[in-house]
């Protein structure tokens, strides 16, 4: 990606006005939100700020620890809040995947700044107005996909709900609907091509044009592209999308069609950390995603360690202004790695090996220690035995023998939403 010094000038004017509309929520936030008082005390001098350098300077880090703690001592809803609670109108909650389910309050101004992030997502998808989008999702109190369900609504979309129905249920829904896009997990739309196989469900009489993926990693692997198109007998393009409960929808499909996450920068201050020593890492180098929520104002975070690993690339867009890509979109958690035998390994390198093979229908990876060393195996279940083969790959790509054993068909845990097939025993 390129610019010009006309378009330099464009993207400078363009940070400029990014960041004298983050100072003004800055002050807002500042006379009433107890917890960014007291958290990050140097706000007090943010007009003295010349920009998003001496923010980066002043403001700490803030955890997920940070804001449960804070709930934990104050609650249900903590006091990062920047309005009294009778103004907030939207009740959401964390998932738990890494943890007990954290509340999250919103007002409707930034519900709205919220859709308005998704519309971007789903234009990037190509969703047009009167287009099918169909819903593969149980309606819980996790932010999820609700944001995305009333984003398609107001773009003028047939937005299909399916929350409360089987599997079987939402494959016949899809076909029967006519539904062109379809949002859910990675995990699920696997899910969903399986049991189609298991029950005898004809996937190719379908109107699919899209797949929208989000709620954990896995949306941009090239061997769960490929396999989400032949699974649905014709060319199915797959749209990544990342986003979080503690700051919203954040990023969609880099331009291309090819895997890769590009973050909103209209909306979200990006930065990519050393997990360990919170340095900043060099373009290109793996670290952890650091994020800062420009326009949440009821409930914002700044500098928020989001554990999530990414390699980001620093350039301007097809317009002249800032880019910042995600390559590879989400690679894994800091907090998933696990080390066998001085090698490091994340489900997001091992699930790109096991994607190699379509045979296999669900998997679970399982750590244990023997003789103080911890040591690793791999379930499957699959159409035929292939265990000799995926060992032979792992060895290939980590140097590692990991031992791939052959189960029962149906013996391991179907997952709707995030999937937990990452087991440390």
């Amino acid at each position: 990606m390129t610019v010009s010094s006309g378009n330099r000038e464009v993207a400078d004017r363009w940070d400029c006005k990014r960041w004298n509309d983050f100072k003004d929520n800055l002050n807002r936030i500042y006379v009433s939100n107890l917890f960014q008082k007291a958290h990050f005390s140097s706000l007090e001098s943010i007009n003295k700020w010349n920009g998003f350098t001496d923010f980066i300077e002043q403001c700490p880090f803030t955890t997920k620890e940070d804001l449960a703690k804070d709930r934990q001592n104050n609650p249900p809803y903590g006091t990062n809040l920047t309005f009294p609670v009778s103004e907030y109108k939207k009740f959401n909650q964390t998932s738990g995947t890494q943890g007990k389910p954290m509340t999250w309050l919103d007002t409707p101004e930034d519900w709205r700044w919220m859709l308005g992030n998704w519309d971007r997502v789903l234009e990037s998808a190509g969703i047009q107005q009167g287009d099918r989008c169909f819903f593969a999702f149980s309606f819980g109190p996790f932010l999820g996909f609700w944001t995305a369900y009333e984003s398609a609504t107001q773009r003028g979309c047939l937005c299909i709900p399916a929350g409360g129905q089987s599997t079987e249920q939402r494959l016949h829904g899809i076909i029967h609907q006519k539904a062109q896009h379809l949002f859910c997990t990675p995990t699920y739309a696997m899910r969903l091509t399986s049991v189609a196989t298991e029950s005898g469900v004809n996937l190719e009489k379908n109107d699919l044009k899209s797949i929208i993926v989000a709620g954990e990693t896995g949306g941009s692997l090239p061997a769960f592209r490929k396999r989400m198109s032949s699974a649905w007998g014709k060319e199915v393009n797959v749209h990544d999308h990342y986003g979080m409960t503690e700051v919203g929808p954040v990023a969609y499909e880099t331009p291309g069609q090819s895997g890769g996450l590009r973050i909103i920068l209209d909306s979200y201050f990006p930065e990519v950390v050393d997990p360990e020593s919170g340095q900043p890492v060099e373009d290109g180098v793996q670290g952890e995603l650091v994020l800062t929520t420009l326009g949440r104002t009821g409930c914002p975070v700044f500098r928020y360690r989001t554990g999530d690993l990414v390699k980001a690339s620093y350039g301007f867009d097809e317009k002249g202004l800032p880019a910042f890509d995600l390559q590879g979109g989400i690679l894994g958690r800091v907090d998933d790695m696990v080390v066998v035998r001085g090698v490091n390994l994340y489900p997001s390198a091992v699930n790109s090996i096991l994607g190699n093979f379509p045979e296999i229908i669900e998997h679970q990876v399982v750590f244990l220690e023997r003789n103080s060393m911890l040591e690793v195996q791999v379930k499957i279940e699959s159409s035929e035995d292939i265990s000799l083969r995926v060992e032979q790959a792992f060895q290939e790509a980590f140097s590692l023998r990991i031992p791939v054993k052959k189960v029962v068909t149906g013996s391991l845990p179907r997952h709707e939403m995030k999937a937990k097939r990452w087991i440390k025993l």
